[in-house]
């Protein structure tokens, strides 16, 4: 045998040295299996040398120089860069990694003929895989007499497509159902040329030369010692296990591309089905035996579906504001296409123990679900969220995805809902939630802002709208509340109520935000009547709001309440804001009642009346229920007002003086009474006062006892000091019947027994000033005489 690159003729073929197994070997074999040599030799003619490769490549040529060539092909097979899993040990203390070789056999693995070049083995296998679905009645009658011809292109109408489709799943439900598996030969091929075979996916004729190489090393085992394994045993053991990890990777990629593949293709299956069918009835102890078949063919089929979701087209969200929702419906129609195809095209390939469709649904909703956590990373708009959520909750559970009728009736019911983890879908919430809770600050800070430019800035009058000044803003609001709601509700009951918790809570702040920036605002404009049109107009917007959230009660009571609070503080502030600016504007007016100048100047009362229907003007629009709360407490402050300019002893009538002052008084009493009841106050109770204090200034000394029991019935809460202050006005200073009088009235309270009801106390309210003309309780009946009653 000649050294490394010299040249060598055995049976007139021209004979070089063989390249390493490798990138070297490969190149060899796609540039015709032929080798170089540095001796250029006359060539013999392209047809001797076909003939002479063919016979050197004869199925008797090869398994007689078997033998001569085990060695190298086990040296070329362990440098291969293969990684299979690791093959069980035949004996104890074998390798379990790189082998070695004696020089000897390392110096017979250098030479080959060129009968084992990559065209001679390519051609051989070619026609022992085609004798060999021969003998086993795998190729029909016509294709053995017709081989098939290379086809660049076709045109196929649509009734010759299906017809196809029919013959060929037809054609693998025979095979799949009548498939036996081949004999295993007595001798196997080399290692080199079964792993040709498996890279031809010629997998059933690769299969039984494995087993039959497997049976050879058991026969070889049997016949050693226990003790006793030689280097070569350990690396046959090697070279089958590198081989079946070759053959399970190769049938894992053909499992992996099956459903993109042509359907002529899908006959690969089935053979691949039936080895590990035969895989799995083998014992753990024979030699390439390796467990984990069937789960290697799910990992394929679940890789496979990854690589096709992967192939969904994604824009960025640069390019398409609704990239998410794009990419969820092209992701759907996606799914339901592959399905489709396993349905019609891969379910024939495959034994019915191989759950084959329940397996793609499940590795489908698996690869759905790690693509949708992939795509929650770039989600942060709310719309993405929200498509995200749908797709997850309805769609692809409806029949868009999931419920196709063309996935019925493989699919079953309890199949259709991608099986996420509760932990995933409450993080896309709690980010759902969140990123609306900060959309709806800034969609209430542009309220606040556009309400600044449109209308305060112009310092443009109040829409009015049924008859009340409104701002639009409870609508604004509400409206948006309200499609956030009415968009979870869609999705999921529990998402809606987080929505609504997380809108309330956004909501409790606003409030006092307004406040601030309007108040601000507002301050230089106090003193006209826009300043109170557009406090009117905010009470009723936000009480508008408050009764709009009303509808939450039931689903978040707690939250629905700190909300309620907040609106009532601002509307109590704006309503006390334009009461204290009425009251500021009219106590000059009140204060100078009941004085001597009031006898005969009218102007402070007329101011007084002018400013009242001013803002009973002002109040009819202004909602009915802060408007009802707003009269009446604007009401009982002229009433309490009024009334306390008789406490101040200001002016005592003298003269008869008194008959003109109770006129002026019920004339006065009647024009107020009067605005009030045109501004629907509900404080009737305050009605009497008037009259029944004028009756008593306006009554003979000895009368004003009998007067005041009215007076004490209405208002219990009236004291000693309120009636000696009404009685100085009166000019009732001293003497006994004024002493007779405080006494009626300490007889008429203590008969009532109560100080009457606190909604109803007037002139607790009021403070009367002290009369120190004479002591209290000092007896005058012996001075009766010189006071003549008037």
């Amino acid at each position: 045998m000649a050294e490394t690159g010299k040249e060598e003729v055995d049976g007139g073929n021209e004979v070089n040295d063989p390249p390493e197994w490798g990138e070297d070997a490969t190149k060899g074999m796609k540039n015709g299996g032929k080798q170089t040599s540095p001796v250029k030799e006359k060539s013999p003619g392209l047809i001797k040398t076909l003939r002479a490769s063919f016979k050197a490549a004869s199925p008797m040529t090869l398994k007689n120089k078997r033998s001569e060539n085990t060695d190298s092909d086990q040296s070329q097979i362990s440098n291969s860069p293969l990684r299979p899993p690791p093959s069980p040990s035949l004996s104890r203390g074998s390798p379990s990694q790189s082998s070695f070789r004696s020089p000897k056999a390392e110096k017979t693995s250098l030479t080959r003929t060129m009968s084992d070049s990559a065209i001679g083995i390519t051609v051989t296998l070619a026609k022992r895989g085609t004798s060999f679905r021969q003998s086993f009645g795998l190729i029909s009658k016509k294709q053995k007499q017709e081989p098939l011809q290379p086809v660049t292109e076709a045109i196929f109408s649509s009734e010759d497509q299906i017809s196809d489709s029919v013959k060929s799943i037809d054609r693998m439900l025979e095979l799949r159902d009548t498939y036996t598996l081949p004999e295993i030969p007595h001798l196997p091929l080399s290692v080199m040329e079964i792993n040709k075979l498996i890279e031809m996916e010629t997998l059933e004729e690769a299969y039984v030369n494995l087993l039959s190489l497997s049976l050879e090393l058991q026969r070889e085992h049997q016949a050693l010692d226990q003790e006793d394994c030689p280097i070569e045993q350990v690396h046959k053991e090697k070279d089958l296990s590198l081989l079946y990890g070759t053959l399970r990777n190769k049938m894992s990629s053909i499992v992996r591309n099956s459903s993109t593949q042509p359907l002529r293709n899908k006959e690969l299956l089935v053979y691949v089905a039936q080895i590990i069918l035969e895989e799995e009835k083998r014992k753990q102890g024979e030699p390439g035996a390796v467990p984990g078949w069937r789960e290697a063919w799910r990992d394929a089929v679940r890789d496979g579906v990854r690589d096709a979701l992967k192939k969904v087209h994604l824009d960025r969200r640069e390019q398409n504001a609704s990239w998410l929702a794009v990419h969820l419906g092209l992701l759907g129609k996606a799914v339901v296409e592959d399905l489709e195809r396993v349905k019609t095209e891969l379910l024939s390939s495959y034994p019915a123990d191989f759950n084959v469709f329940e397996t793609y649904v499940s590795c489908h909703h698996e690869a759905v679900g790690e693509h949708l956590k992939r795509l929650l990373v770039e989600v942060t708009e709310l719309k993405d969220y929200h498509a995200l959520l749908d797709f997850i909750i309805h769609r692809y559970p409806s029949e868009k995805i999931m419920g196709s009728c063309s996935l019925q009736p493989e699919l079953k019911e309890d199949q259709r809902v991608l099986p996420l983890d509760k932990d995933f879908l409450n993080l896309i919430k709690v980010k759902y939630c969140s990123r609306l809770q900060a959309d709806m600050r800034t969609s209430l800070d542009r309220i606040i802002q556009l309400e600044n430019e449109e209308m305060w800035t112009e310092k443009r009058k109040p829409n009015i709208d049924e008859g009340i000044y409104s701002s639009h803003i409870d609508m604004d609001i509400w409206t948006n509340i309200k499609g956030y709601v009415q968009g979870s509700r869609r999705i999921d009951v529990n998402l809606e109520q987080k929505v609504v918790r997380s809108c309330l809570e956004e909501l409790k702040t606003f409030p006092k935000r307004f406040e601030l920036v309007f108040v601000e605002w507002s301050s230089p404009l106090s003193n006209s009547s826009l300043w109170a049109e557009y406090h009117i107009s905010y009470i009723n917007s936000f009480t508008a709001l408050k009764e709009h959230m009303e509808s939450f009660k039931d689903s978040c009571p707690i939250p629905l309440e700190l909300v309620r609070k907040e609106i009532d503080g601002l509307t109590t502030k704006l309503s006390q804001s334009v009461l204290e600016h009425f009251k500021t504007d009219v106590k000059p007016f009140l204060r100078r009642q009941m004085t001597g100048k009031w006898f005969s100047f009218d102007e402070d009362f007329s101011q007084l009346i002018e400013r009242t229907k001013n803002l009973s003007e002002q109040t009819k629009y202004m909602s009915p229920k802060p408007k009802q709360v707003f009269v009446n407490e604007a009401h009982i402050f002229v009433v309490k007002e009024y009334v306390s300019q008789l406490m101040k002893n200001n002016y005592s009538c003298k003269n008869r003086k008194n008959e003109t002052a109770a006129i002026k008084i019920a004339n006065q009493w009647e024009e107020l009474k009067e605005i009030f009841q045109d501004m629907n106050s509900t404080s009737e109770w305050l009605h009497p006062v008037g009259d029944q204090l004028s009756k008593i200034i306006g009554c003979r000394k000895s009368d004003v006892k009998h007067n005041l029991q009215p007076l004490v019935e209405n208002y219990p809460d009236i004291g000693r000091s309120h009636l000696s202050a009404v009685l100085y006005f009166r000019g009732i200073i001293r003497g006994r019947e004024r002493h007779i009088i405080l006494q009626r009235l300490a007889e008429l309270k203590e008969s009532t027994g109560n100080a009457g009801k606190k909604e109803r106390a007037l002139f607790n309210q009021i403070e009367a000033a002290v009369n120190t003309n004479c002591l209290p309780g000092t007896t005058f009946s012996c001075l009766s005489f010189i006071m003549p009653n008037s």
